[in-house]
């Protein structure tokens, strides 16, 4: 099978995402895979000339190393909103490039814009065309008074496509708002490496080289760091309590929009309870994991993460550490309680829910590996192949 996937994401630097997983799962399946990316980092970077140049790369894999993907990149117009806008045209001619030089059997979308313009052009040459949600797409373009337009063109890509694959039932609901049929959603939920994240994970060596005593209880999150993340709210609260609970840490694996106010709030209070520990590799995640008592999803209930399940949920759980999140619908719906996930209104009282569970840490811990263990990526793939399998035996 061959699979064109197109997203308004960069493939590269971004992630590992749901996309990252299963598509690299299902090169190593035998599946010729293509992946058509947005650099929406480049703000970032330094570059000559306002046009970038369309890019080709051939990649390994984020999560399976012998994986081998390739990345096409078209150009885009470097100024503020005229990136998205020159999706339209740049993407569109990739998009029938490949559909003449690839030949897909099938094609995958993940965007808006450009995930619109593959539907089309996939119902013209009648290819079976899957809308993948991760998210509630329009709810995250930066320009608020363009969210109409992206929730216009995500409604019509959800009443016209073949099939819709979303990662919670909190998704589903909202896709089928939007305008799919109901018969033609079908819940793919994040997995879960069961080797890469495990209970068994040693974090005492990490701990040591960031400085963290064995007696200290560490709060952990880990993932682009997002405004409406809430980490701003909880390393406000730790400042407040940092002389009655001095054990108490919370460390940081990321970057984001959030990272230089937090390391404003770590000098300005003189928070050395505060760890950031910037990007890191995906491979040392697990360690980092295991290095932390109790993991976070302190986001604010917005819009935005009402709906989703973060990825980071399956792995924090499947690593035996139990979760404070805030009260967002899609995870309640997702996990329920009594599963090791633990709740709360506002980002403001994670740190005293901290204190009032950490003792039961492990015990809440085993009952969230419990839950997520039957998530393994090995499942969730053969899952999805077969949804794709099946729309090729349908067209044919």
């Amino acid at each position: 099978m061959r699979i064109l996937l197109v997203q308004e994401s960069d493939w590269l630097e971004r992630g590992p995402h749901q996309q990252h997983h299963l598509i690299e799962r299902l090169e190593l399946r035998g599946h010729k895979v293509r992946v058509i990316d947005f650099e929406v980092l480049w703000r970032n970077k330094y570059s000559k000339g306002i046009v970038s140049k369309r890019m080709v790369y051939h990649t390994r894999g984020k999560v399976c190393k012998e994986a081998r993907i390739s990345v096409v990149r078209p150009s885009i117009v470097k100024v503020p909103l005229l990136d998205y806008m020159s999706i339209t045209v740049s993407h569109g001619l990739e998009i029938r490039r490949q559909i003449a030089e690839f030949k897909p059997d099938v094609i995958i979308g993940l965007g808006i814009q450009n995930t619109f313009l593959a539907m089309l052009m996939a119902r013209r040459c009648r290819i079976p065309f899957v809308y993948y949600l991760i998210d509630a797409l329009h709810t995250l373009i930066p320009f608020k008074r363009l969210r109409f337009l992206g929730k216009f063109l995500e409604k019509n890509t959800l009443r016209r496509c073949d099939a819709v694959c979303v990662i919670n039932e909190g998704l589903k609901r909202y896709a089928v708002e939007m305008g799919a049929h109901p018969r033609k959603v079908r819940v793919i939920r994040a997995g879960i490496d069961v080797e890469r994240f495990n209970p068994s994970l040693d974090g005492c060596v990490m701990r040591e080289n960031l400085g963290i005593c064995k007696d200290d209880v560490v709060l952990f999150f880990m993932g682009w760091l997002y405004a409406f993340s809430g980490l701003r709210e909880v390393a406000m609260e730790l400042a407040r309590v940092m002389d009655v609970q001095p054990n108490l840490k919370l460390l940081i694996v990321g970057e984001g929009d959030l990272y230089a106010e937090l390391q404003k709030i770590k000098k300005d209070h003189g928070l050395r309870q505060l760890i950031l520990a910037g990007w890191q590799p995906y491979d040392k995640i697990p360690e980092y994991i295991a290095s932390a008592d109790i993991c976070l999803l302190p986001a604010t209930n917005n819009e935005v993460m009402r709906s989703i399940v973060p990825i980071k949920m399956y792995e924090y759980m499947a690593c035996a550490k139990p979760v404070i999140s805030t009260r967002l619908s899609g995870i309640i719906k997702e996990f329920g309680h009594g599963n090791g996930v633990l709740y709360v209104d506002r980002p403001e009282e994670v740190v005293e829910k901290a204190v009032e569970v950490w003792r039961s840490a492990q015990e809440l811990g085993e009952r969230a590996r419990h839950f997520v263990e039957k998530y393994d990526w090995r499942k969730i793939t053969e899952e999805f192949e077969a949804v794709l399998m099946s729309l090729l035996d349908e067209k044919h």
